[in-house]
């Protein structure tokens, strides 16, 4: 890396600006601190920051241990969790399937599943659970409120899940509104989507991704499954609460789909280049362009304040786009400590991923990517 390079990383990470709430994260442009001051200030061991510019990773820097414990070093293979932004990959993936002719996107889903189904009942008579409501969180399915607890001791399967059954502790999936009717972010929609495309694939949602995504964009520090394997396990961060104490993984033994990812910064960048490259026609190693434009068509919009800023709905993501340029996100955040964000621009070829072991590690990923985004001239939110 050149000494301009190095001169101007270190300009960010000693000048990260502040950011106030008011509906939605506003930048403060004049007062500033040190990431060290700010990793200190909320207890994040831990962070990897990758930045894309004209559509390729142009530099990344590792900071801190994995976990408090083993005092590891992060570096270019530790391997965060991704949280939500799992379900990106997940997306991509569904949408390859419809590609190929297995789904289609405006068909009841309940057509496909063929151990378990959506559970019918009065809002189900006329409308649908369709694989396009699943990714745009309209299909009216709970998100669910008691999260994804499970008795201790125990592996629930994934229909142990779906079904709110022991050792599952989680509700059941119901339909609680009329499908397309509203907006409501469900994790429990995505793990439907997950039988959807082991039934479909004839092949468990950990080796169809492998097969889809992973492979043909050389992520090789990235999986599903849970537990790791020990290779990857070992390069693994732990969380940690907002008070520095290290917990273990927050990882599901068996409904991958809402948050299961486990990669290094670098390898989910790689997958946001990849979508800014079909975007431009200039890739298709897992959508066409077609596809890819399709996939950024809105199908919700929100107000300035009503939804942290984000602009739009689209299959899979959310939008930030305003007259000057439009960029791609889902932030992730797994309990008790680790978070995410991910976010890029399929028009001008930059972006960001930032990913920390800790539960206040999602302020010091805003304020770094509104940082990025003043140094980098985004026009970004």
């Amino acid at each position: 890396m050149s000494d301009k390079k190095d001169g101007q990383i270190q300009k960010i990470l000693e000048n990260v600006v502040a950011v106030k709430f008011e509906g939605k994260p506003i930048p403060v442009w004049d007062e500033k601190e040190t990431l060290s001051d700010l990793m200190k200030q909320f207890n994040v061991p831990g962070i990897g920051i990758v930045l894309i510019n004209n559509f390729e990773i142009e530099w990344s820097k590792f900071i801190g241990v994995q976990d408090l414990n083993t005092k590891i070093e992060v570096n270019s293979k530790t391997l965060f969790e991704a949280a939500s932004t799992t379900k990106t990959i997940v997306t991509v993936a569904a949408l390859h399937l419809v590609e190929k002719g297995l789904i289609d996107l405006d068909a009841n889903v309940n057509d496909y599943l063929k151990d378990w189904k959506i559970p019918e009942s009065e809002f189900t008579k006329n409308e649908k659970v369709t694989l396009k409501r699943l990714l745009t969180h309209k299909a009216g399915i709970n998100r669910p409120e008691s999260m994804y607890d499970f008795e201790e001791g125990s592996s629930p399967t994934l229909l142990n899940v779906l079904n709110g059954k022991s050792p599952a502790k989680n509700d059941p999936v119901v339909v609680e509104f009329v499908p397309g009717s509203k907006h409501q972010y469900s994790n429990l929609g995505y793990d439907i989507i997950q039988k959807l495309l082991e039934d479909v694939s004839g092949k468990p949602l950990t080796q169809l991704i492998k097969e889809v995504i992973f492979d043909p964009l050389s992520m090789n520090n990235s999986s599903l499954d849970s537990p790791l394997p020990e290779d990857l396990n070992k390069r693994a961060i732990l969380h940690h609460t907002a008070e520095g104490e290290v917990k273990g993984k927050g990882l599901h033994p068996s409904a991958f789909a809402h948050g299961n990812l486990s990669c290094s910064p670098i390898d989910l960048a790689k997958f946001a280049v990849e979508i800014m490259q079909a975007y431009q026609g200039k890739s298709e190693k897992i959508l066409s362009q077609e596809m890819t434009k399709n996939m950024f068509e809105s199908y919700k919009s929100f107000g300035p304040t009503e939804f942290m800023g984000i602009s739009d709905q689209v299959l899979g993501f959310f939008l930030m786009k305003n007259d000057k340029n439009t960029f791609f996100l889902l932030p992730g955040s797994n309990a008790p400590g680790a978070n995410c964000m991910f976010l890029g621009s399929p028009l001008t070829g930059q972006g960001a991923v930032l990913m920390t072991n800790a539960a206040m590690g999602e302020l010091v990923n805003l304020r770094l990517t509104y940082t990025l985004a003043k140094e980098y001239d985004w026009n970004f939110g």
